[in-house]
């Protein structure tokens, strides 16, 4: 019987400890092993979830382990020098998002993990997000016509204090935006973007608009703002036969908090009251929602690793992602709509 890939898990915030543990911990053939984290509440709930995990505390120490694959889930600033030290040591490693703070130095990480062979993926979970995925459906079956607009939001009314660390909104949920956008209709073009922040006292953003036109001549526009108390639609997708509509959000992040076995009867599955709507000359319809599907990111990391297959994630289509965060940073700043010559 083949033994289980070991996992080292940097990090037991919330990325490790609901999002990246239990989904490893889900998936055959792979055991999580060790997790970094200095914090001693972190490390007291680590040995009360998990009392089989090693408890590490720095990276230099998880590599020192041999791990077959290390998962860098820490802040956002040390996924680059962290990622970096992974492939020097010929490790391969999964990088939480954002993959860096910009398109060159992901490209930077990307050409150094391939001089190494040293295989090299990002963790986008929300590309199987089943609302996400619904609309990837519909695309296929062309149940809009030609698509013109997509437009994607995720907005909420946060604690009005803003202390916390990480970057802002463009970089913390915005990427997922942009991802999907990108991932749904190719790269970006031209982009424009107003970035602001409305809580007192905070500096980074929390209120984030993107504006993508993409190579086909579709155009995303991407919101993302923490001062939001009546949500717009998750989703609202345009298309010359018809209008796809849905509200809320993936259910599997709430699933994951509550201690649900990802992968389990009905994981991913949205209630019907929550399923979206297909607007058309026809009338109006409810489209079933796909299940959610992240046990699909590391199912798919396990398979490659063992034998030599496509990352589940390519880390060049993270990088397509980090080219319109820069943009967009740019375009905030001057007021401009930044061409990137495709």
């Amino acid at each position: 019987m083949t033994s289980d890939l070991r996992v080292g898990l940097a990090g037991y915030g919330v990325a490790g400890r609901i999002f990246h543990a239990p989904l490893i911990e889900s998936t055959p053939g792979l055991s999580l092993a060790a997790v970094v984290t200095r914090s001693p509440g972190r490390r007291a709930a680590l040995r009360r979830e998990r009392p089989g995990v090693r408890v590490m505390d720095s990276v230099d120490e998880l590599l020192r382990s041999a791990p077959d694959v290390v998962v860098v889930a820490t802040p956002d600033h040390t996924h680059v020098p962290f990622a970096l030290a992974c492939v020097e040591a010929g490790v391969p490693v999964v990088v939480d998002k954002p993959f860096a703070p910009s398109a060159e130095q992901a490209r930077q990480v990307i050409a150094t993990a391939e001089r190494r062979s040293v295989p090299l993926t990002v963790f986008h979970n929300r590309r199987w997000d089943g609302d996400y995925l619904t609309v990837l459906r519909l695309l296929s079956e062309h149940a809009l016509g030609a698509v013109h607009r997509f437009e994607t939001n995720w907005e909420f009314a946060a604690d009005p204090d803003p202390v916390r660390p990480g970057g802002g909104l463009l970089s913390e949920l915005g990427v997922h935006l942009i991802d999907q956008a990108v991932q749904a209709f190719g790269p970006a073009s031209r982009v424009y973007a107003e970035l602001a922040a409305r809580r007192s006292g905070t500096i980074m953003d929390d209120d984030a608009f993107v504006a993508v036109t993409h190579r086909n001549g579709v155009v995303s526009h991407l919101r993302t703002a923490a001062v939001v108390h009546e949500p717009a639609p998750r989703f609202r997708v345009l298309g010359a036969r018809g209008c796809f509509v849905i509200d809320g959000l993936d259910g599997q992040e709430a699933a994951l908090a509550s201690g649900a076995a990802p992968g389990g009867a009905g994981w991913g599955a949205a209630p019907e009251d929550s399923w979206g709507r297909l607007v058309t000359r026809d009338g109006t319809r409810r489209v079933p929602t796909e299940p959610g599907a992240y046990p699909t990111f590391y199912r798919r990391l396990e398979a490659a690793l063992r034998g030599g297959g496509e990352p589940p994630v390519d880390p060049y289509s993270a990088v397509e992602s980090l080219t319109v965060i820069d943009a967009a940073v740019r375009s905030a700043r001057t007021g401009q709509v930044i061409d990137l010559g495709r």
